[in-house]
């Protein structure tokens, strides 16, 4: 069984995500165990403290590296085997988050997320334990849990048996490094606008080759970025 833990000084919003949706199915099924800690905790003093100012001057706060230390020596103890353990830090300093860095991590056995707040870190938390940093991109958020839930979320939605149907996901975008076709349900007409006309002719090829060519349409015009790599394959 895959172990996540993720700690952070806010649990309340990490336990009301993985509580619902796919999240709590993969753990009702007994294919991942969540373990959320709670890092003040482990904070310094009465007031549980985890922050404290910067060396050096500066504005903004640093997250104390005590409070980390020990929750994550805490956290190894819980999970066990910390040579086989991934220590994700999310981090406008790391590789780009994508479909490829998910489905890597969908093999790790261990995960340990750890979500930063205020200016950031102290250093020594990252050079001591620290595996992997990635960045959802280039924009800085007000605390790691945001990046830290979507990045437990693509992995998740990867593994077997987690979804209904792995079909619904293996051809999400990104999946073929193109983005995915446009998609319609019922009603067939609203406020006059249809569904093409091919999806509810049920010739099933003329509809995988619909699908295939709104795919690279898509891409080309709404991701040319994605389309120039593919096209170098």
């Amino acid at each position: 069984m895959k172990q996540i833990a993720i700690i952070t000084p806010v649990p309340q919003i990490v336990e009301m995500y993985l509580n619902n949706s796919i999240l709590r199915k993969a753990k009702e099924k007994e294919l991942v165990c969540y373990h959320i800690v709670d890092l003040r905790e482990f904070g310094i003093g009465t007031y549980r403290q985890v922050d404290d100012k910067p060396f050096g001057g500066g504005s903004g706060m640093v997250m104390m590296p005590e409070p980390f230390f020990n929750s994550i020596k805490h956290t190894f103890d819980l999970i066990g085997d910390k040579t086989e353990t991934q220590v994700i830090n999310p981090s406008p300093q790391g590789k780009h988050w994508t479909h490829e860095t998910a489905l890597q991590h969908t093999h790790d056995e261990n995960l340990i997320f750890i979500c930063g707040h205020y200016k950031g870190i102290d250093e020594r938390v990252i050079e001591k334990y620290v595996t992997h940093e990635y960045s959802l991109g280039d924009f800085v958020v007000t605390g790691g849990e945001l990046p830290v839930l979507s990045m437990v979320d693509s992995i998740i939605r990867l593994i077997p048996g987690v979804l209904n149907n792995l079909d619904s996901a293996l051809t999400d975008s990104f999946t073929d490094g193109i983005l995915d076709s446009p998609c319609y349900t019922r009603p067939q007409t609203i406020e006059g606008l249809t569904v093409p006309d091919v999806l509810v002719g049920g010739h099933h090829q003329e509809i995988e080759d619909w699908r295939t060519q709104q795919k690279k349409i898509r891409t080309r015009n709404r991701r040319p970025d994605m389309w120039e790599k593919v096209n170098k394959i």
